[in-house]
């Protein structure tokens, strides 16, 4: 079982992640939940989602503990680090977090994700980025099955191109450990 808090500011992505990670965990026969939290402001106002994954029955969509936190700024991180497992994984966009030094008892993974997102030309992807630096980081899915999930999770919202998944492989490609 894994509970992920995915988190970041509204507008980046953060509950049509947690969406893209349900959705391919389910057709990979996982039992899944999903629920979201979201500022009143919306755009800019902060935005985090529960996902639970799970081979067996989930008892609760509201995780305590955190196996997994994916935070895409900074408040997001401050504010969902001390829930985090010991041995849990911390992945961090480093494209908006200053320095820092990070606690000894998880393992933090470090990825330029809204930065590489813009380069390639794709700035609405810095999710897709920071997906593919937590599947490399924690083996929670098979690398290729996520990847084809999620262009067909893409084709069925007519929205698919194939930036998505160079975005979602140059994350995965890029992400460093700062702690493991």
């Amino acid at each position: 079982m894994a509970d992920i808090i995915l988190a970041g500011f509204g507008g980046q992505g953060i509950l049509t992640a947690g969406k893209i990670l349900i959705d391919i965990a389910a057709q990979e026969d996982k039992n899944v939940s999903w629920t979201s939290s979201y500022g009143a402001e919306m755009r800019g106002g902060t935005a985090s989602c529960s996902v639970v994954i799970s081979d067996e029955e989930i008892g609760s969509p509201y995780p305590t503990k955190l196996d997994i936190l994916v935070a895409l700024n900074e408040p997001s991180y401050d504010k969902f680090i001390d829930i985090v497992r010991d041995g849990g994984h911390v992945i961090v966009n480093s494209s908006l977090m200053g320095e820092r030094d990070y606690p000894d008892n998880v393992n933090v993974y470090l990825v330029d994700a809204t930065n590489m997102a813009n380069e390639m030309e794709n700035g609405r992807a810095t999710n897709l980025v920071m997906l593919g630096a937590m599947i490399k980081a924690t083996s929670l899915l098979e690398a290729e099955t996520f990847g084809k999930g999620l262009d067909e999770y893409f084709e069925k919202k007519g929205r698919n191109t194939p930036k998505n998944l160079q975005c979602y492989k140059a994350g995965y490609k890029q992400v460093k450990a700062v702690k493991a």
